[in-house]
């Protein structure tokens, strides 16, 4: 197709080289003889519909035509949001990305465009087309980037939630980046920003900032709850959090528990345990809220077994693991903690692992209140893995310590997570002379993922200079 060609060359020479009349065609398309006979002649502009039917009337693909129309519609011409919203439509349902990023890139030099289009944006998302979306909160926020705008905040966000993945270093990067607009969102929104970045730091081990970041997640909603239960002075009808209100104070000190035995202050994270262990305070009767004290009493349950074994009560071990078991989703989490608390005190678990086998494979994690996100799954994954690889060293099995790590190790890699290759590649280390010629051959092929990973890190930080 020429360069400089239009739809209505392309249609015009169709029909002659296939000797097809303007009706004949138009009882093809489906499209009326009136209606293309003024496009041929360029009196008339081409809707999306009529653009789609003319394309599969000459027998070519969905979507064939769409760089000409953003030519014609778009860069030759004032653009009209009535052909431009369902175009984007289209391109979004066909993964037209580029055709997307042109568009966008064409029109947001006129900021009149911005609210439509982040409208669109929030459709999108919504309707799972979160690649699309980024694209147009990616336009919207570029052409408010000087503003102190709400909608510059939202768009931060959702671009935060599209980026997230395996790959914990970009994770990183896009946590760093959305926490300077937390402050700009809406006050019922900051609480789910807050929730999901304290999320994120806690799967990177940062956990000062979870630590800050749950202290302020709890300041705000309990605050907020405040305003809306204690008040004599009820503020008039407002904008609703995703969860109720409760959650947010609740999973504050879950947070709060977490960083402690992170820190290994068991004393202190009992402490923030009996703060969500008990929820009588809880103003809100619905199901859900119901539901919310239901799973925090039961983490409250099993944190407490475990901050006890940790800190080398071994005699609740048994009760934990009766606790778990009854449990699915307590599983994976417990036996990380059985684990660690094994290779801290040097006492056998033998038994439990073999029980738990079926679980030691990777899975998606769930609570009461639905699926954990990929990275808070993964995360544990690869930290059980590795915590079963020291405990088979440890014991002088070292066939199935290798075989343990390697799989942490590999896992670590998939994630482009540093500090666990770091952890990983340490721990080989010290039991190389231990190992085969075949597992050191092994290492060596997951030791050159790593390396060609950190190549294309260097290079794609050049090439952003």
């Amino acid at each position: 197709m020429e360069a400089t060609a239009t739809i209505q060359d392309e249609l015009d020479k169709y029909l002659k080289r296939e000797g097809i009349t303007i009706n004949q065609f138009a009882g093809i398309s489906g499209v009326n003889s009136g209606t293309l006979s003024s496009i041929i002649n360029g009196n008339r502009p081409i809707a999306m519909k009529q653009l789609d039917r003319i394309t599969a009337g000459m027998g070519l693909a969905e979507g064939d035509f769409y760089e000409l129309y953003i030519d014609e519609c778009v860069i030759h011409s004032t653009p009209d949001w009535r052909r431009l919203g369902p175009f984007l439509q289209r391109c979004a349902e066909l993964d037209k990305l580029e055709c997307i990023r042109r568009v966008v890139q064409n029109i947001m030099d006129n900021i009149s465009y911005a609210q439509v289009l982040f409208d669109t944006a929030e459709e999108f998302f919504g309707q799972g087309k979160r690649q699309a979306a980024a694209l147009l909160y990616e336009g919207v926020a570029e052409s408010e980037k000087y503003q102190h705008s709400e909608r510059l905040a939202v768009c931060q966000y959702r671009l935060f939630t599209i980026a997230l993945g395996k790959d914990q270093d970009a994770n990183l990067r896009t946590a760093m980046h959305f926490e300077y607009f937390v402050e700009r969102l809406d006050e019922v929104d900051q609480l789910n920003a807050l929730k999901d970045l304290a999320n994120i730091y806690a799967s990177l081990g940062r956990w000062n900032k979870v630590d800050a970041i749950a202290e302020e997640l709890g300041r705000k909603a309990a605050i907020q709850y405040q305003n809306k239960y204690h008040k004599i002075s009820r503020r008039a009808a407002h904008k609703e959090p995703a969860r109720p209100l409760c959650f947010y104070i609740l999973y504050s000190h879950l947070l709060r528990s977490a960083v402690c035995d992170e820190r290994g202050d068991y004393k202190q994270a009992l402490h923030y345990v009996s703060l969500y262990a008990e929820a009588g305070w809880v103003k809100e009767d619905t199901e859900e809220a119901r539901q919310i004290k239901d799973q925090f009493k039961e983490w409250a349950e099993a944190n407490t077994y475990l901050y006890r074994l940790m800190s080398g009560q071994t005699e609740v071990l048994a009760d934990y693991v009766g606790f778990i078991a009854s449990r699915e989703n307590e599983i994976v989490p417990g036996l990380i903690k059985i684990m660690q608390a094994a290779n801290r005190f040097h006492f056998s678990v033998d038994d439990i692992i073999e029980r738990f086998q079926p679980f030691l494979g990777f899975k998606e994690q769930r609570t009461l209140m639905g699926k954990l996100n990929i990275q808070v799954s993964t995360d544990k994954y690869k930290t059980l893995l590795f915590e079963l690889a020291v405990y088979y060293l440890d014991t002088q099995r070292y066939k199935d310590g290798i075989a343990y790590l390697f799989q942490s190790l590999e896992c670590s890699v998939k994630i482009n997570s540093d500090r666990s290759i770091i952890q990983c590649v340490g721990l080989f280390e010290q039991y190389r002379h231990l190992s085969s010629v075949e597992e050191q051959e092994q290492y060596k092929l997951l030791i050159g993922e790593v390396r060609t990973i950190n190549e294309e890190k260097i290079s794609a930080a050049a090439g952003s200079r």
